[in-house]
């Protein structure tokens, strides 16, 4: 006999028992959208490599360690989408989105994404975000907005409170040249105590040493001056700004100096919500503005502020706060014989009634009755008949009521109606 295929490392299989979770979420968060006036859109699952390799950031670890690429027959180098923002940036400039009214307001759920990681917890090789993505407006008002979309989203599914959103402020390039010089002076002198990835990134974009890691740089980390000391006036009145709607929402927040995020395109407001539900302090949801990324991929100056959200996360988070997802409908109706003769008569019953809007099942594996029975209350439907040689001559068949059990009497040709009047 041949072995099994088992499926690739770091990805999982979405089960017929837990698909209701994903409907379930997948219905909150379009309604959200509606509710906040995001329209939905959809990007290809793999893009060309040089969009990541510009957009996100030579030195990000996406990048430099967890992109799936390959070179297709015409010689081009593509890679699996790693991350939501790049794409619909792409999508934005191809398709001339930006002509018009703005804020241009867009959202995805879910999307897959790939990104050749240790498998941990929630997070997959192979994972799905839902992210929000805002163009068009450079305003304190506009980041709170976004920030608003997430906390309403876990307001919604009762994990507010078990949530911490950590905020912080990392400068626009006018500020940050002078922080860039006084953490390089100070990472200076730890030089060949980081690790070889900070070292390799010290020259590009030293403020990632606050994201790394290797125990021995976050301890050097812990030292380092910070940016909220060093932010020009712009952009103190902007996160200031943020700060006071946030509170004016009454959304509870943390200031964070050392959140820069994975990604190099952030500029300003970055932005994390953390849960200790599922390991120490895990992100569920980050994000932050990224006003020089649209520029970046070829287009005209363009502000934009989003966020992407783990599905994974949220289910796990979900689950261990007691949430009860609603399930998926049971069978409604369960058509079963006393005969093979009569499988044509029941299969137009069954259809019949799936035309009219009710959901059915029928033997189509030649169970005896006892066993039809059985199965009938396995699939937990609400109603089970019968249907014989008897009823077939008189016209008439017993339904049962599975969930009460009671019984009524129904016309076979009046079956749909009799069913659709209870």
């Amino acid at each position: 006999m041949a072995s099994i295929i088992r499926l690739p490392k770091g990805t999982r299989d979405i089960l017929p028992d837990e698909i209701h979770k994903w409907y379930h979420i997948e219905e909150v968060v379009r309604r959200l959208c509606q509710d906040f006036g995001y329209r939905e859109i959809r990007t290809p699952v793999f893009e060309s490599t040089d969009l990541f390799v510009r957009g996100v950031g030579d030195t990000t670890d996406i990048v430099q360690k967890e992109m799936f690429t390959l070179v297709d027959a015409g010689g081009r180098s593509l890679t699996l989408r790693p991350e939501g923002t790049s794409p619909v940036v792409r999508a934005v400039l191809e398709n001339s989105l930006y002509a018009g009214p703005m804020p241009l307001k867009l959202y995805y759920n879910p999307l897959t994404c790939y990104r050749a990681e240790k498998p941990q917890a929630g997070r997959q090789r192979e994972f799905h975000q839902f992210g929000v993505e805002l163009f068009g407006a450079a305003t304190p008002a506009a980041d709170a907005e976004v920030i608003l979309v997430a906390y309403e989203l876990f307001r919604r599914f009762g994990l507010a409170e078990r949530l911490l959103l950590k905020l912080n402020s990392i400068g626009c390039p006018t500020c940050r040249a002078a922080y860039r010089e006084a953490l390089l002076s100070y990472l200076e002198q730890y030089r060949q105590e980081l690790c070889d990835t900070c070292r390799q990134r010290m020259d590009k974009n030293p403020m990632r040493v606050f994201d790394c890691k290797s125990e021995i740089c976050q301890g050097i980390a812990q030292g380092a001056p910070l940016i909220t000391s060093y932010l020009c006036d712009a952009c103190r009145e902007h996160f200031e700004g943020l700060q006071q709607t946030l509170s004016a929402l009454e959304i509870p927040f943390e200031v964070d100096p050392t959140i820069v995020r994975g990604l190099d395109y952030y500029r300003r407001t970055v932005f994390e919500f953390v849960s200790d539900d599922i390991g120490a302090q895990s992100t569920v949801c980050g994000g932050g503005r990224y006003d020089g990324l649209v520029e970046e991929l070829g287009g005209d100056p363009l502000p934009g502020i989003g966020f992407g959200l783990g599905i994974e996360r949220l289910i796990m988070s979900l689950e261990r706060a007691g949430y009860v997802f609603p399930e998926l409908p049971a069978v409604e109706v369960y058509v079963g014989m006393t005969d093979a003769s009569l499988d044509v008569l029941t299969t137009k019953l069954v259809t019949e009634l799936r035309r009219a809007g009710i959901s059915a099942e029928k033997d189509i594996v030649g169970r005896s009755v006892k066993a039809q029975m059985k199965y009938a209350d396995k699939l937990g439907a609400h109603y089970a008949l019968i249907v014989g040689q008897n009823e077939v001559d008189t016209g008439r068949v017993t339904v049962k009521d599975m969930q009460k059990g009671e019984s009524f009497e129904a016309a076979l040709d009046g079956l749909k109606e009799a069913l659709l009047a209870r």
